[in-house]
């Protein structure tokens, strides 16, 4: 079986809020989720996380993954949030895993995002996977950045 693919991405995003209340937005993960392109909350796992699906379309392909969101690390005074994503491709072997680390500031904040792709969408190539990820998190930190 082949290596997972590993992609380490950053982003930064403005928005009018106050620190406080985008640090409070972030952990509304039913209000976050849908913020992701194709992505949809499903239903909640407990206090800090979701079940969560996102359909991606990679080169000619379309696929869906399902896993969990989950809260792992909040520090408030620090306006500092990190996410884990665990999820599997529906009906193939593969999987897509990331930790998301949200580090907010006056006036918006970054993203860093490590992910880890295996399966069909990790032999679309190292460019195609780049691009749509990059692509997914831009849009995202848009979206955020207007919540």
């Amino acid at each position: 079986m082949r290596e997972p693919m590993a992609v380490e991405l950053d982003h930064s995003f403005t928005t009018e809020r106050a620190l406080d209340d985008s640090y409070a937005t972030i952990l509304d993960l039913e209000r976050v989720v849908p913020c992701v392109e194709g992505a949809t909350a499903l239903e909640r796992t407990g206090p800090d996380g979701v079940r969560a699906e996102i359909k991606v379309k990679m080169g000619a392909m379309s696929m869906t993954f399902t896993g969990t969101l989950d809260i792992t690390e909040q520090d408030p005074a620090a306006h500092r949030v990190v996410m884990t994503v665990k999820s599997r491709e529906a009906g193939g072997q593969g999987h897509a895993n990331a930790t998301i680390a949200f580090q907010l500031k006056d006036g918006g904040g970054d993203i860093h995002t490590s992910a880890q792709i295996t399966g069909k969408a990790a032999s679309m190539g190292e460019g195609v996977v780049i691009g749509v990820l990059d692509a997914l998190v831009k849009d995202f930190a848009g979206k955020l950045g207007r919540l």
